[in-house]
């Protein structure tokens, strides 16, 4: 069907707003009751994001934005001075609309209930744990006025939705002719697999689109003749593969190294013995070779064949991450190696099996920075009663080996720490030990509000472990008495704490970056003063990650008083500049691929609740002053990463943060301007950086974070 030229959506009943969506840039129009409105690229319509996405940079406009009288009752667009719609926007209108996403929500319910008692049983068995009720109740409550996101995008963990969205995103491939075409080695090693699957497993090789391979295969002594009959087929008719029968059982290390034994490739592309390869996997790799020949690790996306064969589950993953990595594998599959390297490393280490993977990865990036991600999935990892993949309980003692891995990992590089797991499928937690504490200043800013200021402080006195510590509070322009007597209160009482009055107009960056003048920390924590302390060990937490050389800002997860979260981390180019992920999904969800339970890399962190070394924060010359309210936190990461650091979200340090659920649409016209200044400011100094985030996935939306785009949604 072609596009309609323009749509025209009305949001709110007692402050309306009308969102109007092109699908060209011409001249436009729109008058409320025969006067004529000022229109806008784009408005807060949810604090979560903006729909502006990076217009100067992609120099078109898809949305404007109409701010309309309570009363109006007629509304005329007109489209280079010609009428082309004439709508209703009067308040019964308004009403009726609403009514009619009221009964899309209640055509819902019957969905959400059957999904919810999906979850009950196979996460509790019924047996909900007391601590959980009250979370299941709000994540249920979340899920019905979800703002029909599901309606707009495809969930990539819902199979039908994943499905769906690859009918509609089949590609087809120029192929080209190479000028490097190195010899790969695909190492497999087999142990009493059916001859199904193996069979497949090896065929997806074979007809692969690049040819120049060999098929390197140890067999670790199958009992099953079904196994080893199918290797001999295969070894009899294709002179491209190897095998290798093992006398005795050695388990997957011993047996992966018989394999890189027959391997003259080189590279190295590891392979389970009943999973499949895209038939595209070795041609994406041999091009990126192409691109850069220096590139020592390549790994790609995958996804997981169910029982019946049916692919789901997909894996987008980000680029490179280093402490992503330090707290899953996340690498995983498909992975190609420089056999060179692997060779120095002596291959697989015994004491590691089940992670033997995970510890050859934690090897490999010592020894080189050259890894690259292919954001494609080229590896269909097979679900089985056996498998990983099937049940992470199968392979319990895979999680202790990388357990085991990691430490080893941290020994070897004189990195104080330690790792504990935190559930299945294998994730750990990394403390960072350190054994004096450094001091850290604590900067609130605050205006009145004295109530919501003593809950902030009170919580930090109160819970907070960590001894050497420094409270600035920076009073900009408070008028209330209540305020004042707050703030003696407190230096009377605590030698740690201080407040300077800063009389100016509001500017969030300038206001904190006067405070970093005045402290004397090592370390600098950024803190909204409508938040309150959840986690007693917080700074104990944050400063061990602050203290590591290769970390810049570290966030943590901010929980709405009803226990959802506000902040899990911040997608940039999502939304408009930048979204936080997960918002309003329940405290103790588990996130696409644990993101909301293990450490993750992100572009950025939010500055309600931020740690930075001070050394860092005062080398990119802190928060950018021109950004007086909006995005200068995400600014402030960026800056970081373009140092060379990375950002972190710490999932296990809690606190709540009291701003509201939804503002609404109650901006004015000033704060619209100046909204839009900071947008075109941040979109003039960052250009085309804000398009792409490494640590997301392009096949995700930059319209709604960690869902997929329908082919019926506009990239913006």
């Amino acid at each position: 069907m072609p596009k309609k030229e323009v749509e025209v959506t009305i949001d709110g009943i007692k402050n309306p707003i009308l969102r109007i969506k092109l699908n060209n840039n011409k001249q436009i129009k729109v008058l409320i009751d025969n006067k004529e409105y000022k229109l806008y690229d784009s408005i807060i319509l949810d604090k979560k994001y903006t729909e502006n996405r990076i217009n100067k940079i992609e120099n078109k406009t898809l949305n404007k934005y109409v701010k309309i009288p309570y009363n109006s009752k007629k509304q005329e667009l007109y489209i280079d001075n010609k009428l082309v719609l004439n709508k209703n926007v009067s308040i019964f209108s308004r009403i009726l609309s609403r009514i009619k996403s009221i009964f899309r929500i209640i055509k819902r319910i019957p969905k959400i209930i059957l999904k919810t008692i999906k979850l009950m049983w196979t996460r509790h068995h019924f047996i909900i744990p007391p601590r959980l009720i009250k979370q299941s109740l709000n994540s249920f409550k979340n899920n019905i006025s979800n703002k029909n996101i599901d309606e707009l995008f495809y969930n990539p963990l819902v199979d039908n939705d994943y499905r769906m969205w690859l009918e509609e995103n089949k590609e087809t491939i120029d192929y080209k002719e190479f000028s490097y075409n190195p010899l790969i080695s695909i190492i497999i090693p087999t142990y009493n697999v059916s001859n199904k699957l193996l069979s497949e497993c090896l065929d997806s090789v074979l007809n692969q689109t690049y040819k120049n391979f060999e098929i390197c295969i140890a067999d670790d002594n199958s009992t099953n003749e079904e196994t080893i009959n199918t290797l001999k087929k295969y070894e009899q008719k294709y002179k491209n593969i190897k095998v290798k029968y093992r006398e005795e059982n050695g388990h997957i290390s011993k047996c992966s190294n018989t394999a890189l034994s027959l391997a003259k490739g080189e590279f190295i592309s590891l392979l389970d013995n009943d999973d499949i390869l895209d038939k595209d996997a070795l041609y994406y790799v041999v091009e990126s070779l192409n691109n850069d020949k220096k590139l020592d690790l390549i790994y790609t996306d995958e996804d997981k064949l169910d029982i019946n064969g049916k692919r789901c589950f997909p894996h987008f993953k980000p680029d490179f991450s280093y402490d992503t990595l330090l707290s899953s594998n996340y690498i995983c599959h498909f992975t190609t190696i420089r056999k060179s390297i692997i060779d120095k490393l002596e291959g697989f280490r015994s004491e590691y099996d089940g992670a033997q993977d995970y510890d050859l990865f934690l090897r490999v990036i010592e020894l080189t920075k050259k890894i690259h991600h292919i954001p494609k999935i080229l590896y269909h990892w097979r679900i089985t009663e056996s498998s990983t993949a099937g049940s992470g309980n199968n392979k319990n003692y895979a999680y202790l080996a990388g357990k085991r891995a990691l430490e080893n990992y941290f020994q070897r590089n004189k990195i104080k720490a330690k790792v504990n797991l935190i559930g299945n499928p294998a994730m750990y937690e990394i403390e960072y030990l350190y054994e004096k504490e450094p001091k850290i200043s604590i900067i609130i800013p605050t205006k009145d509000k004295a109530s919501v200021l003593n809950t902030c402080l009170s919580s930090i006195y109160e819970k907070t472990t960590y001894k050497n510590y420094e409270i600035i509070v920076i009073d900009n322009n408070s008028e209330e008495n209540e305020t004042f007597k707050l703030l003696e209160e407190y230096k009377n009482k605590y030698n740690s704490f201080k407040s300077i009055r800063l009389e100016c107009p509001f500017n969030f960056s300038y206001i904190n970056n006067e405070a970093v003048k005045e402290s004397t920390g090592d370390y600098i924590v950024l803190l909204n003063n409508d938040t309150e302390v959840i986690t007693t060990n917080w700074l104990n937490i944050m400063v061990g990650y602050a203290m590591q050389d290769h970390i810049g800002c570290v966030g943590v997860k901010l929980l709405y008083p009803n226990r959802t979260i506000q902040h899990a981390g911040v997608v940039k180019g999502c939304g408009g500049i930048a979204m936080h992920a997960f918002a309003t999904t329940g405290e103790n969800e588990f996130g696409y691929f644990g993101r909301l339970v293990s450490v993750y890399d992100y572009s950025a962190v939010t500055a309600a609740c931020l740690m930075i070394k001070k050394e860092k924060y005062l080398a990119v010359k802190g928060l950018d002053e021109n950004l007086k309210v909006a995005y200068n936190d995400v600014d402030l990461c960026l800056k970081i990463l373009e140092k060379g650091y990375n950002n972190v979200f710490l999932p296990q340090v809690k606190l709540l943060h009291y701003e509201s659920l939804s503002r609404g649409n109650d901006m004015n016209e000033d704060q619209i301007e100046r909204f839009k200044k900071e947008t075109d400011y941040m979109c003039d100094k960052w250009g085309k950086d804000l398009l792409k985030d490494n640590y997301y996935n392009n096949n995700l939306s930059y319209l709604y974070a960690f869902r997929l785009d329908k082919k019926n949604i506009e990239n913006r």
